[in-house]
């Protein structure tokens, strides 16, 4: 076995010398280090749920798996879930221990995301997810100041977060529910939930889901529901320096950039404890009021496509 290959766990690692992204200095094996040092924080967020994973091969673009691979190895444990969009089933991962997550830091898999919903209860989200999505080159302070307002609009109707870097530009916040929450429920919540937020300061957020009526504002997306993903708390990202989805205290927030969290620097900040379950409330109940306001409200992405459609259609008669 070369310097460049050793097992951990049973797992066999390889090739750990080659760099993960082209021109950058990170190696697969700061991937392979970084997340067997953080699998105590990371897997509590991944155990008994589906898995999307974004794996960058050498000379390759990124691509999401979703269906697991043929040569998985058979101890991985798994759950097949009905893809409506494509009519077949699909085998998702469940990375509950250190050897899978092992197996799929070298099957360089970078990013890590996993359902809302368990495999043992997928119609059962445990949480609400409001993504904030900052406008096309627009400072990371504007995304802070929507992430307030989220705040504001979740302390309006008697619920609290907790708030994490994307690990890209965005922020992601976490809102914990009751075990007895159903999916329709969760996703009205959180379209309501999105809209008071714009409601909030209309100037700074928008829930328009067409990127062209966004005009420079923060998008508060009220879409993330449902079968939906979201990248896990401590999951490295597709970015140079490969930087992670990590947690910040809401009064921390102003003073911190996503450049802070990167696979270097996050063992460190993790080693002692967790500060993702540190910030996590409890489970809430969803105000019924909300879930009804919410069931008003259209689904973004079929108003979109019918709004899509009428534009173009205009467009067509137009010329």
């Amino acid at each position: 076995m070369s310097g460049a290959d050793e097992t951990r766990d049973g797992v066999a690692l390889t090739n750990l010398d080659q760099p993960l992204l082209a021109g950058g200095d990170v190696t697969k094996r700061d991937l392979v280090d970084y997340l067997d040092a953080v699998r105590d924080r990371i897997l509590p967020g991944l155990r008994d749920r589906p898995l999307s994973v974004i794996r960058l091969l050498r000379g390759q673009d990124p691509f999401m798996q979703k269906n697991l691979p043929k040569y998985t190895p058979e101890w991985v444990r798994r759950t097949s879930v009905w893809a409506e969009a494509s009519h077949r089933q699909v085998s998702y991962a469940l990375c509950d221990d250190r050897g899978t997550l092992l197996w799929f830091a070298n099957q360089r898999a970078i990013e890590y995301h996993p359902t809302l919903g368990t495999a043992t209860h997928p119609d059962r989200p445990t949480h609400l997810v409001l993504d904030l999505d900052p406008p096309e080159g627009g400072p990371f302070g504007t995304v802070v100041r929507a992430a307030e307002l989220v705040r504001r609009a979740l302390a309006g109707v008697g619920l609290t977060g907790a708030v994490k870097t994307s690990g890209a530009k965005g922020l992601h916040v976490f809102v914990p529910v009751v075990a007895e929450t159903t999916a329709e429920e969760a996703a009205a919540a959180t379209r309501a939930l999105a809209v008071h937020t714009e409601r909030l300061d209309p100037a700074l957020a928008t829930t328009a889901f067409i990127r062209e009526d966004r005009g420079g504002r923060v998008f508060i997306d009220p879409t993330r529901a449902g079968g939906a993903t979201v990248v896990a708390a401590y999951s490295p990202r597709i970015r140079p320096g490969l930087p992670v989805s990590f947690p910040v205290a809401w009064d921390d927030l102003p003073g911190v950039t996503p450049a802070d969290f990167t696979v270097r620097t996050v063992p460190a900040l993790v080693a002692e404890r967790d500060p993702w379950a540190a910030s996590m409330p409890a489970p809430q109940r969803l105000p019924a009021d909300l879930v009804a306001e919410g069931r008003t409200i259209p689904v973004a992405r079929v108003q979109a496509m019918h709004e899509g459609k009428r534009r173009a259609r205009a467009r067509r008669e137009g010329g």
